[in-house]
């Protein structure tokens, strides 16, 4: 189609992808990426008025696909930072984001997939985080929440700061250049860095959150996610209100779209998500509960998301197939359970019993709901959530406020007057999903 619309010229255009289907971080419902490239030399410049004028004229052609029914949602983005053509392909129903001579874009996806190689998990942990962002509705630069790209990179700052390190500071990575061969050939001295570090894709989900939730209230004084550096810098954005900085080009913060109104929604999908984990540490919440939770109700990578609760473990587990973390041999016989009546016309699913804490955007019907028996039906409904027939003690009911422990970091100067964490928590805070370790924020 490239070439039906701009002609064909030693070889160019050429269509590239690059993102998440690059990095091997992409789902089913992952957007592609894709760069239209007319020049074969990455070091000459495209000027912003050749980029706009290619993709409008690539968009007539896909409004005439769009009027035959092959494609839906065309939609040019021009006053972008990085102009883009929207389309969204009516068979397979993927979304593409067609840019023109994107080539930062290529080469920043290929040093993350060869990052990757220095430890596996990072790229799982990348994953997982994705997910649980999408999840939460989260992850979209154009509703001014976290993009991609600001995930990956603090999924791996988070890792460089891990004590011991399990990501070395991406400076190291790129002395010899920025070209991939070069930093291809720094990876495999750096393979392994991170074997010091035992911690579980569990452990380091939980912690990346509560790192996250202790530094909400220093974004707006300049706190600056640095993955260059592999710590915490000072930075004066100006209206930005999450930092995070871009390796290849650290004048640019790749969370600007974070909207003010849009923070306080991500930092509530936070902090309710700690209280999921600590009520599912506690026994007050089943792993199948949590995994629709964490990671929304249709699991599409089930060994991912399984990675992490098998790493939170079951305090609950009283016989040997209590929960669905667990599959029996064929030659065990299953332990009988009690037979519940669902009303007629409501929901069996796990939907329907979701704790009323999750938005109800999210989640379809009311949540704890209690429908009285039809007539013809034996019993009463399946209780909504265990909680309700064991309910927590007054004195101590689980809250994000339990994870204020974990909001303590050793005090690094990030700048004049301007420190990260709280004096007043003691340092090495215990890790409450694993009682003889510690988290290291």
């Amino acid at each position: 189609m490239a070439k039906e619309t701009y002609g064909y010229n030693n070889g160019f255009p050429t269509v590239e992808p690059f993102g998440s289907f690059v990095m091997d971080m992409f789902t089913p419902k992952s957007d592609l990426d894709l760069s239209l490239n007319f020049i074969a030399d990455e070091t000459s410049s495209f000027p912003r008025e050749r980029k706009i004028s290619a993709l409008r004229k690539f968009a007539k052609v896909l409004y005439a696909h769009q009027r035959k029914g092959n494609v839906f949602g065309v939609l040019p983005i021009m006053r972008a930072r990085v102009p883009v053509l929207k389309v969204v392909d009516r068979g397979t129903g993927i979304e593409c984001d067609i840019s023109v001579e994107n080539k930062d874009g290529i080469s920043r996806s290929m040093m993350i997939n060869l990052m990757c190689l220095v430890d596996g998990r990072f790229r799982i942990l990348c994953f997982l985080t994705k997910v649980w962002a999408k999840a939460h509705r989260i992850n979209s630069s154009k509703d001014h929440t976290l993009s991609s790209l600001s995930i990956t990179l603090l999924v791996a700052f988070h890792l460089q700061t891990r004590d011991p390190p399990i990501l070395p500071p991406f400076s190291a990575l790129l002395r010899d250049g920025q070209q991939p061969i070069s930093v291809q050939k720094v990876v495999h001295e750096f393979r392994q860095f991170g074997r010091e570090n035992k911690e579980s894709l569990a452990e380091l989900f939980v912690s990346l959150l509560s790192k996250l939730s202790s530094v909400r209230s220093l974004w707006e004084l300049g706190l600056c996610a640095s993955t260059y550096e592999g710590s915490w810098i000072s930075k004066n954005w100006g209206f930005s209100n999450v930092g995070v900085e871009d390796f290849l080009d650290r004048s640019q913060n790749c969370a600007r779209a974070v909207g003010k109104l849009e923070l306080p929604q991500i930092y509530e999908c936070i902090d309710r998500s700690l209280d999921h984990l600590l009520s599912f540490r506690n026994g007050y919440m089943e792993g199948s509960d949590l995994k629709v939770l964490l990671f929304g109700p249709v699991s599409l990578h089930t060994r991912q998301e399984d990675a992490i609760l098998s790493g939170l473990g079951n305090p609950k587990r009283s016989f040997p197939y209590h929960d669905s973390l667990t599959v029996p041999s064929n030659n065990t016989p299953l332990p009988k359970k009690m037979r519940y009546t669902e009303p007629i016309g409501r929901p069996s699913w796990p939907e329907s019993q979701i704790l009323s804490s999750y938005p109800q955007s999210f989640v379809p019907g009311q949540l704890n709901y209690r429908a009285p028996p039809q007539p013809g039906t034996r019993g009463s409904p399946k209780p909504a959530y265990w909680s309700d027939l064991h309910p927590p003690p007054p004195s101590t009911p689980p809250g994000p406020y339990m994870f204020d422990h974990l909001a303590h970091a050793p005090s690094a100067s990030v700048g004049p007057n301007l420190y990260y964490g709280s004096e007043r928590y003691p340092p090495l805070p215990a890790d409450p999903l694993a009682p003889r370790s510690y988290y290291q924020l």
